[in-house]
């Protein structure tokens, strides 16, 4: 069971904006939990547009990093673009590479390798791209604490422009680089801090282009910017909304090979929302990085037919089932190690030889069931590779901090981190971190929550709803998915059960009017509850329309429900 925290309204203020705007009430009502009081402020989020972008150059750093770009291109110089291994790095990189197509620059790229080089920059891959003529380096979502890499670079006359978006270091400031364009660096005024690492690449772009007469080009890079958005789990607020949005338009009149082939694979055809690209584009390219190498990705996007594109495509396909295979097994051995677990505050198992492209997506499945800050860490010849995901109300990187000694390296922030250890220190790291968890979290903050937008009644439950809804996508971080909760729901059969796992419910009113839901891993979900024929429910869900042979029907997805009297 999860604490329901039901979002009251003020029904007045809900109708006269509801007028003003020219919605729904259900819109307005949304909207004005959201944070949009002023109707001028309601409108320009409910029309995303590229007019909402903000100017390059008021990024710090732009100005310098546009000069030293635009001389490097007249004196024919050789860039290399160094990219991050994740969606949002190698996405920035194939744009930044298009670009410098573009402007008639010769470029070439590097995307290290997880396992062999690991995050960021190094020296070793910098001296080889001096030795083949590179005089230019331009990273993509990695570089601000790139200290040692950045000071061999200048002394070694190696040029490094950093975009990037991760916080720089508050006393050492940022490393030595020709310039840094990061909205997140110190003394930079930006209005947007939550741009993405390929956010940031497009602005750079944006100001190239603005350069040199080509802003002709701009729009079409936005497909592409989107999904590393979207993957990189930013907010999808101010200049994000407006990035993808008119992102996702455009993606279904994709002409890149790259794009096409993996919507093709993906099962994407039609209308694209944030949940195609978070859920069937972004793990795919996620994949590469996680089992293999990231550069597939570049490959792909840049592939120049539509048969190497696809081979590329399905490529990365396999290495995303192979993905799915080993984390649901590492899940499971991990979920195993938790087992007995009932008085822990903060939860880390550890296991020889666990893949570490996967540890992260286990912390975070398990840090979900257990509602538990979590660490997972694969051990390899006495070494610990752990990556950690926290819950509401639990910093993190607070925790680790806590501990630092135990530690050969960490970094993160408030829901993500990483680290190095030893793995004769685990045993005190998992003392250390439940005292420091059971310090800083209350018995209410161990329970679930879940915030619910409003309470419908059952006579607003229609695909009226779900048009309506649209209104406000792209959802996602910032933007979740709206929540609501209905009750006096009868069930009138016993849950069907699908592969399994999933749960269908056959639902209905006081008035006598059919509805229908799924609840994803109910079997799991709803473990402790009684779900039988007869049973008066209230349901917290979300609304959706669920489309199967041609006939289109409303469907509600079950985030969570309990017993009505």
């Amino acid at each position: 069971m999860k604490r329901w925290n039901v979002q009251q309204h003020d029904y007045d203020q809900v109708r006269q904006f509801a007028a003003d705007l020219k919605v729904a009430p259900i819109v307005a009502a949304l909207l004005i939990s959201r944070g949009f009081d002023a109707a001028e402020h309601a409108y320009e989020f409910l029309n995303p547009s590229l007019s909402h972008l903000h100017d390059p150059y008021l990024l710090k750093g732009m100005k310098t990093a546009v000069a030293r770009i635009m001389k490097a291109v007249e004196n024919d110089e050789k860039i290399l673009i160094w990219g991050d291994y994740d969606v949002d790095g190698t996405t920035g990189t194939v744009i930044l590479r298009k670009c410098f197509e573009i402007l008639g620059a010769r470029t070439e790229f590097h995307v290290p390798h997880r396992f062999t080089e690991g995050y960021g920059v190094n020296i070793p891959a910098l001296e080889a791209a001096k030795d083949r003529g590179c005089s230019l380096v331009i990273t993509v979502d990695c570089g601000i604490r790139a200290f040692e890499p950045l000071e061999w670079a200048r002394e070694n006359g190696l040029d490094v422009i950093i975009t990037d978006h991760h916080l720089s270091d508050e006393i050492k400031g940022n490393p030595a680089a020709v310039a840094v364009v990061n909205p997140n660096q110190t003394g930079c005024d930006y209005p947007d801090k939550n741009l993405a690492g390929v956010g940031v690449a497009y602005k750079l772009i944006e100001a190239l282009f603005k350069e040199t007469g080509k802003e002709r080009f701009l729009k079409s890079f936005l497909k592409v910017v989107a999904i590393g958005t979207i993957a990189d789990v930013m907010q999808l607020t101010g200049e994000n909304r407006s990035i993808v949005t008119i992102g996702l338009a455009d993606l279904p009149n994709a002409k890149n090979f790259g794009l096409k082939a993996l919507m093709e694979v993906a099962g994407c055809t039609n209308e694209m929302t944030s949940y195609d690209i978070g859920f069937r584009i972004a793990p795919r390219i996620n994949a590469a990085g996680r089992m293999d190498a990231a550069l597939h990705v570049v490959e792909l996007l840049e592939a120049d037919s539509f048969g190497k594109a696809r081979k590329l495509a399905e490529m990365l396909d396999s290495r995303n089932r192979e993905r799915q295979t080993v984390q649901q097994k590492i899940t499971e051995l991990a979920l195993f190690e938790t087992e007995g677990i009932t008085d822990r505050n903060f939860v880390v198992v550890s296991g020889d030889g666990w893949h570490k492209g996967v540890i992260g997506l286990a912390a975070s499945r398990i840090a979900e069931k257990l509602h538990r800050p979590t660490v997972v860490i694969s051990v390899e010849n006495g070494i610990g590779h752990g990556s950690a995901r926290s819950i509401s109300g639990y910093h993190l990187l607070n925790g680790l901090e806590s501990c630092a000694e135990l530690f050969e390296q960490f970094g993160g922030h408030a829901a993500a981190a990483g680290m190095k250890i030893r793995a004769e220190n685990i045993e005190a790291l998992k003392e250390k971190l439940d005292l420091h968890a059971s310090q800083n979290l209350s018995e209410e903050d161990l329970i679930p929550e879940i915030f619910i937008d409003a309470q419908l009644s059952p006579k607003s439950l229609n695909l009226d709803l779900v048009q309506n809804l649209k209104m406000l996508e792209p959802f996602g971080m910032g933007n979740p998915k709206p929540v609501f909760a209905t009750g006096k729901l009868t069930i009138m059969d016993d849950p069907f059960v699908m592969k399994e796992k999933h749960l269908r419910l056959k639902l209905q009113d006081e008035s006598g009017n059919r509805l229908e839901a799924v609840w994803w891993d109910g079997v799991e979900r709803s473990q402790g509850q009684t779900l039988e024929r007869g049973k008066r429910i209230e349901m917290a869900y979300s609304a959706e329309a669920n489309t199967w042979n041609g006939t289109t029907r409303l469907q509600l997805v079950v985030k969570d429900l309990r017993m009505d009297s």
